[in-house]
């Protein structure tokens, strides 16, 4: 997800999105523990997902 379409969104759905990155992202991390993934960059890509989400969320709430 690129950093224009998190800001671009409204902070109740970001919020959404972000409960649901951070679920499919210890999902992930469950799986791989279990069984590899097979492409295991997707949990590099889905942590810094939440890292933007989150860096958003928190310029939001500071510009307030």
């Amino acid at each position: 997800m690129k950093i224009e379409d998190i800001k671009n969104m409204p902070t109740n759905e970001l919020a959404e999105k972000l409960k649901s990155a951070e679920a499919e992202y210890s999902k992930m991390l469950l799986n791989h523990a279990v069984s590899p993934l097979a492409n295991s960059s997707q949990i590099k890509a889905s942590r810094r997902d939440i890292a933007r989400i989150k860096t958003v969320l928190r310029q939001r709430e500071l510009n307030k």
